[in-house]
């Protein structure tokens, strides 16, 4: 089955019309808010195998890679309590609840350390949070429940399982990681 109809394809469609505008970072993601919207409205596009949680690891599962590697869409999958470390992105992105919420918390570098940047932004179903690496692309994304499973789509501006970025300590050292994906037929 391909998840490259209805909604899904619309999104994907525009992503593609706005790259092949050359626009900048903020006004890509800017162009694709309606139609990232309109997927988060409804979870029964999703198929169950990018729904499942693992009790130890939040899980990343790729759904879509551009051909170009321009961009990838991913699902999160949550389970109750789990967070990313603090890391960033080194690409421009956008995060939208389908299911349950999430707390993004922003980072930024004060002081040669890194900070939280206010408290973190509850993210509830249909609610959608973006980054750019000019605007500030550090933070730490958690589930906002402890007793249930939460699940996000993730759209970023290059092929991210494959992204050399970082992951920092709360004191701001850095360290070198490649997420990779959760799907088992892209393990290696």
């Amino acid at each position: 089955m391909s998840l490259v109809t209805g909604r899904f394809k619309a999104l994907i469609d525009k992503i593609e019309s706005s790259l092949a505008q050359n626009l900048a970072d903020t006004l890509i993601i800017e162009s694709f808010i309606p139609e990232f919207k309109a997927l988060l409205a409804d979870i029964h596009w999703l198929p169950e195998i990018f729904q499942h949680s693992d009790p130890q690891h939040y899980q990343q599962y790729l759904l879509y890679k551009d051909p170009q590697v321009r961009f990838s869409i991913v699902s999160f999958v949550w389970g109750p309590g789990q967070k990313t470390p603090i890391h960033n992105h080194e690409v421009w992105g956008a995060v939208g609840v389908i299911q349950g919420a999430e707390i993004s918390q922003r980072f930024a570098w004060k002081e040669q350390k890194l900070r939280p940047v206010a408290s973190g932004d509850v993210l509830q179903v249909g609610d959608i949070d973006w980054f750019t690496p000019a605007s500030g692309d550090v933070h730490q994304v958690s589930n906002a429940f402890a007793d249930q499973v939460s699940i996000s789509i993730h759209i970023y501006g290059a092929d991210i399982g494959q992204v050399k970025r970082f992951t920092y300590s709360p004191t701001g050292e850095a360290k070198v990681f490649i997420s990779g994906y959760s799907n088992k037929e892209l393990r290696k």
